[in-house]
C-alpha cells in the first residue's frame, strides 16, 4: 500500500488551514455584491445587464485576484511573508533611498496599513449582517432581532479574542470547505436551468455594458468591486501558509465555487427578477434557508476573525517598525507564535464595529460605506509592486510602466467609483484610515525628535566609559543593563543613576535593540555582543517587524561564556516626561497628541517581557 508522501500531506494541510484564514473575506461576498450592484443603482434586470455585470465580476476577479495578486505580488515576498508592509521593506531594502524619496515610500506603505485599519471596521459588520439578515426571508417578524444579534455575534466574537483562536480555529478549515462546496453546488444547479448566462465569460458583455451606460457605469464599479474585497488576504497571509498551497486553493476551489455562485445568482434573475430581494438565500431550495443562514454565519463569523487576527499581526508590525507606541500584546499560543491578542485594538475595533451596526442598521446600508478602503490600498500595493518589480527585479522601465499603467487603472477605476460614496458613509472608512494614519506618522515623526533632542545633550559613549575607568565611581555586585536607543551615546539612565545613587555594577551593559525591516532575524544573528572595556559591554539585539520579542531570552544566548543571572540583573530604563512647545519640531497639536501616546504607551518591561521586580525606570523632563 502506498504511504502519502510527507511534502503531499503537509501541502494538504496548509491548504485546508488557508482556505479557513486566507479567503474569508472574499468567500463571503457572494452574500451581498449581486443585490448591492442591481439594487443599490436601481439597474434593470435586462439580460444584457446581467450578463455585463456577470462578465465584469468574473473580469475581476481573474485580472485583480488572480493575475495581480495570486500571479504576480505572490512572488514578491520578504522571507517569506507577504503583505503592504512586507513589500514596503522590500524597496526600500533594495538601495539606498533620498530622505524625500523615503518619506514618500513609507507614507504611502503606512497608508496602505491604514486604509486595512479602515476596512477591519466594516468588514465584520457587513459580513455577519448580511449572514443574519437571512432569517427575513423565512420569517419577515423576525426583522427586528436582525441587529440585536448581529451585535451579540460580533460582540462575543470580540470576547473570546483573549482565549486565542486555536481550538476554534480547527475548525474553520472544514466549515470554509462545506461553505465553498455548498456556493460551487447551489450556483450550478441554477446555471444548468439557464445556461445561457455562461455567455458572461467572454469580456465583450463587459465591454458592452460600459458602451451602453456610459458615466452610470463607472458609478457601478463601487458596487461591483464588493466581489473582490478580501484580496489582499491571499497575499498578506502568504507567510502563514506558503504562496503553493494559497495558489492551489485559489485556482482548484474558491475561483471556480466564487464564479459559479454568482452566475448562479445571475441565472436566477433572469429566471424570477423578484429574487432580487436577496439572489444569494433564494438559490437554495425552501427548506435549506435556515442550514444555510446557519452556515453563512459561520462563515462570517470566520471572515471576520480573519480580519480581526489581521489587525493584531499589522500593529505588531507597525509597533517594531517605529510607527506606533509600545502596546500590550499577549501570546494566545504555546506553539503558534503568530497568534497574538492586543487588548487595546480588539477593543477599538469591538466599539467601532458596534456602532457601525446600529448607525447603519443593514448590509445594505453598510455597502454604500464599503469599498474606498480596500480599492485605496489596492493602489498603493500596486505602486509598491511594480517598485519592487523595477528596482528589485531588475526589469525593463517600459514593461514596469506598462504594466503599472494597466493595474493601476484598473485599481483607480475602483476607487473613483467609491469615492463618490463618501457621503453617504464611506467618510467612515476614510476618516478611520486618516486617524490611524495620522496616529503613525505623528509617533515616528515625534520619536526622532525626542532622539535628536536626547543626542545633543548625550555624552559620546566610548570617552564617557574611559572617564568611568579613569575615576570609577563605588562599584556593587550584580549586572545593570541599560537599554538605549542611541547606541553612540551614553544612556541617559546611566547619567542619572550615577548623578543619583553615585554607584556603578560591578557588570555593565548597554542594550541595544534594533528592527530589521525582514520579517523574522535569524537566530544566530539575533545578539551581537562587544565589549567596551573590563566589565563594560555593548549589547545590539536585533529583531524583524513579525519576531516576538523577549529580552531575558535573547540576553540568555550571549556568547563567550557571558551568563546573565536574571535575579541578578537590574535593567534601568529612562522615562522622559515630555513637554510640547512652539517652536521647532511638529506642530503644536501633534505634539500634544505625541505626548498623550507617549504617557499611555505599555511600559517596557511588558513590552520586552523583563519581570516588573527587575527594572528600575529612571524620569527626566524633555522638551519637544
Amino acid at each position: 500500500m502506498n504511504q502519502p508522501h510527507p511534502a503531499n500531506s503537509t501541502t494538504r494541510a496548509l491548504a485546508l488551514g488557508a482556505l479557513g484564514v486566507v479567503f474569508g473575506d472574499i468567500g463571503t461576498s457572494p452574500l451581498y455584491t449581486m443585490k448591492e450592484v442591481f439594487s443599490g443603482h436601481h439597474l434593470a434586470l435586462s439580460q444584457d445587464n446581467i450578463l455585463g455585470i456577470l462578465s465584469l465580476i468574473f473580469w475581476e476577479l481573474i485580472l485583480v485576484v488572480s493575475v495581480k495578486y495570486v500571479g504576480i505580488m505572490m512572488r514578491a515576498d520578504n522571507k517569506g511573508e507577504g503583505g503592504i508592509l512586507a513589500l514596503l521593506a522590500l524597496v526600500q531594502g533594495q538601495a539606498p533611498l533620498a530622505s524625500r524619496s523615503r518619506w514618500i515610500l513609507m507614507s504611502l506603505g503606512f497608508l496602505g496599513a491604514s486604509f486595512f485599519f479602515g476596512d477591519s471596521l466594516i468588514t465584520p459588520a457587513i459580513s455577519v449582517l448580511s449572514a443574519i439578515e437571512g432569517l427575513e426571508m423565512g420569517t419577515p417578524a423576525l426583522h427586528p432581532f436582525i441587529v440585536p444579534l448581529a451585535l451579540g455575534i460580533l460582540i462575543g466574537l470580540f470576547v473570546i479574542q483573549r482565549q486565542g483562536t486555536n481550538t476554534i480555529g480547527k475548525l474553520f478549515g472544514p466549515v470554509m470547505l462545506a461553505w465553498f462546496g455548498v456556493l460551487g453546488v447551489l450556483g450550478t444547479l441554477s446555471i444548468l436551468q439557464h445556461p445561457q448566462v455562461l455567455a458572461a465569460l467572454l469580456p465583450i458583455h463587459a465591454v458592452h455594458f460600459f458602451a451602453a451606460h456610459g458615466t452610470a457605469s463607472f458609478f457601478i464599479l463601487g458596487a461591483v468591486v464588493l466581489a473582490i474585497t478580501g484580496a489582499e488576504a491571499l497575499y498578506a497571509d502568504m507567510g502563514h501558509f506558503g504562496r503553493r498551497p494559497i495558489q492551489l486553493v485559489w485556482f482548484a476551489y474558491v475561483l471556480p465555487a466564487l464564479v459559479l455562485n454568482y452566475f448562479g445568482q445571475g441565472a436566477l434573475l433572469l429566471a424570477n427578477p423578484e429574487a432580487l430581494r436577496n439572489p444569494f438565500y433564494l438559490l437554495a431550495p425552501e427548506w435549506a434557508l435556515y442550514p444555510m443562514i446557519g452556515l453563512a454565519t459561520a462563515a462570517t463569523v470566520i471572515a471576520s476573525q480573519a480580519v480581526i487576527s489581521g489587525a493584531f499581526s499589522v500593529t505588531r508590525q507597525v509597533i517594531q517598525m517605529g510607527y506606533a507606541p509600545r502596546l500590550i500584546i499577549r501570546h494566545t499560543s504555546a506553539t503558534e507564535v503568530g497568534q497574538i491578542y492586543i487588548p487595546f485594538v480588539n477593543w477599538a475595533l469591538a466599539v467601532g464595529i458596534a456602532l457601525l451596526v446600529l448607525v447603519f442598521r443593514s448590509s445594505s446600508n453598510l455597502a454604500a460605506a464599503y469599498g474606498i478602503a480596500v480599492t485605496g490600498t489596492f493602489a498603493i500595493s500596486t505602486i509598491l509592486m511594480f517598485m519592487v518589480m523595477r528596482v528589485r527585479w531588475d526589469l525593463g522601465l517600459g514593461v514596469t510602466l506598462a504594466g503599472l499603467m494597466v493595474f493601476l487603472t484598473i485599481d483607480l477605476a475602483f476607487f473613483g467609483a467609491n469615492a463618490v460614496k463618501i457621503p453617504d458613509g464611506g467618510w467612515f472608512p476614510l476618516a478611520a484610515a486618516l486617524l490611524v494614519f495620522t496616529l503613525l506618522v505623528t509617533w515616528k515623526s515625534g520619536r526622532e525628535i525626542v532622539l535628536e533632542r536626547l543626542r545633543e545633550t548625550a555624552q559620546p559613549l566610548a570617552p564617557f566609559v574611559e572617564m568611568l575607568l579613569a575615576h570609577p565611581p563605588v562599584r556593587v555586585p550584580g549586572t545593570a543593563v541599560f537599554m538605549t536607543a542611541d547606541a553612540n551615546g551614553a544612556p541617559s539612565a546611566l547619567l542619572h543613576n550615577l548623578k543619583h545613587n553615585k554607584v556603578l555594577h560591578e557588570r555593565v551593559v548597554i542594550l541595544n535593540v534594533r528592527y530589521a525591516e525582514v520579517p523574522y532575524v535569524p537566530a544566530d544573528r539575533r545578539l551581537e555582543m562587544s565589549q567596551l572595556a573590563e566589565d563594560f559591554y555593548h549589547v545590539v539585539i536585533r529583531y524583524g517587524f513579525m519576531d516576538d520579542i523577549d529580552i531575558p531570552k535573547a540576553l540568555s544566548k550571549c556568547p563567550c561564556g557571558m551568563q546573565f543571572d536574571l535575579m541578578d540583573t537590574t535593567f534601568f530604563f529612562s522615562r522622559e516626561n515630555l513637554i510640547p512647545t512652539r517652536g521647532e519640531g511638529m506642530m503644536l497639536w501633534r505634539e500634544h497628541l505625541f505626548a498623550t501616546m507617549a504617557r499611555n504607551a505599555a511600559s517596557p518591561m511588558t513590552f520586552f517581557q523583563i519581570p516588573a521586580n527587575r527594572v528600575v525606570e529612571l524620569g527626566a523632563q524633555l522638551e519637544i
